[in-house]
């Protein structure tokens, strides 16, 4: 059995080959392709890694401006109209008619509020009839002086002839005398008329409000309907005011220095503003005048600043910081600063300080940089750059000294 165990062993056929030749290369190849793509795959990585950033190059200015001055005082304030008024209406009377809303421009004279003049038409009508009257009374009285005037002529005559008596001429000159003291009583009476009639016309003339000067309005105090007086009538119901209208052109700065860095202030001396709500504006100015009183209590002096650029942003009652400028006066002659100008995108502004990238072939340089004058989409530097340098423009959460960019258009 075991031998035809052993037999039928030997008639079995392996189907097991041995390897050829070729399969060694195919597994070569395999692991080729895999580096490959791996280092297709980390180019495309890293590239895409790579902080896209737009690149621009500092332009000359002949002057950096005032901002290239040293502040040898800081101090804070308001902006303030020098001319503004809430306009109110000289009579007491219901308001029918209210032209203004907040924000309107409105010009000299230019009516803005009617009240109810039913009244007041009605009394002017009174006055011209009491004027009538009093004409009336005029012309009667000097026809009955007239008469008066030829009675007491004719009386004379006949005393004269001894035909009437001394007591009929004497009762005749006093009717005349009484008749003319009348005329005279009557003229006056026509000239008060027409001084009631010119208050009854001026009173009509006051229930139209008119703007004082041209301005924006910026308080509509008052609504149709509402009763408004000159005057305050207590309770909350009657409007002492109807609008409030501000000057644009008369805005400055008031700030509060301190009385001990007062010296450090004069006329005509050059400053940099910045509002709160535009820390990256800087706004040039000048003093005005240094107010000659102090507040004890706060212990400062009130300055007043001019704005030498005007802008529908500077708004009343915007707090503002102000620079007071070394060396500089608005009456001086200042030799130019040469500087150069950058796009507001490309610095990061801290005070008169900033920083920017400068590209270097793939990658960035971080510096810092001294500021000058700034608008709202320009930036001046002093120094830190040389003309002809990169800049780059990007997300600068992301940018950092010396990572890799990618410039784009």
């Amino acid at each position: 059995m075991e031998d035809k165990a052993a037999l039928l062993n030997q008639l079995r056929i392996d189907r097991t080959e041995p390897p050829g030749p070729g399969s060694g290369r195919i597994w070569i190849v395999v692991a080729a392709l895999v580096v490959i793509g791996a280092a297709v795959g980390g180019w495309f990585w890293l590239r895409s890694s790579d902080i896209p950033v737009r690149v621009v190059q500092p332009q000359p200015v002949a002057d950096a401006g005032a901002a290239s001055a040293g502040s040898i005082l800081d101090a804070s304030g308001y902006v303030v109209a020098r001319r503004q008024a809430t306009v109110a209406s000289k009579i007491t009377g219901k308001m029918v008619e209210l032209d203004i809303e907040e924000g309107d421009h409105v010009q000299e004279g230019q009516v803005i509020a009617r009240l109810d003049d039913s009244n007041v038409r009605a009394a002017l009508a009174a006055a011209h009839a009491q004027l009538d009257f009093a004409k009336a009374g005029l012309a009667e009285t000097e026809v009955n002086l007239a008469n008066a005037r030829r009675d007491f002529d004719r009386q004379t005559s006949l005393v004269k002839g001894h035909f009437v008596s001394q007591a009929a001429l004497d009762n005749s000159k006093t009717s005349m005398d009484a008749l003319t003291a009348q005329l005279a009583t009557q003229r006056s009476n026509i000239e008060v008329a027409q001084r009631n009639v010119e208050v009854a016309d001026r009173n009509l003339a006051d229930t139209i409000v008119r703007a004082p000067f041209a301005g924006i309005v910026t308080v509509k105090a008052a609504q149709p309907g509402e009763i408004v007086s000159p005057l305050s009538a207590g309770g909350g119901f009657t409007r002492t005011g109807i609008g409030t209208i501000v000057d644009m052109d008369s805005l400055e700065i008031q700030v509060d220095v301190n009385e001990n860095f007062i010296n450090r202030v004069e006329p005509a001396q050059k400053v940099t503003a910045k509002l709160n709500a535009y820390a990256d504006w800087q706004i040039p100015g000048h003093v005005i005048a240094v107010i000659p009183t102090a507040d004890r209590s706060k212990g400062t002096v009130t300055v007043r600043i001019a704005l030498d650029q005007k802008d529908p942003r500077i708004l009343p009652e915007m707090g503002v910081r102000v620079s007071f400028l070394a060396g500089t006066s608005s009456e001086g002659d200042a030799k130019p600063v040469p500087g150069l100008s950058l796009p507001s995108d490309a610095v990061q502004v801290s005070g008169s300080v900033g920083v920017v990238y400068v590209v270097h072939d793939s990658t960035v340089e971080r510096r810092a940089i001294k500021l000058g004058a700034s608008s709202s989409n320009q930036v001046t530097v002093l120094s830190g750059l040389q003309p002809g340098e990169r800049i780059a423009i990007g997300d600068f959460a992301r940018l950092k000294d010396g990572v890799r960019i990618r410039i784009e258009n």
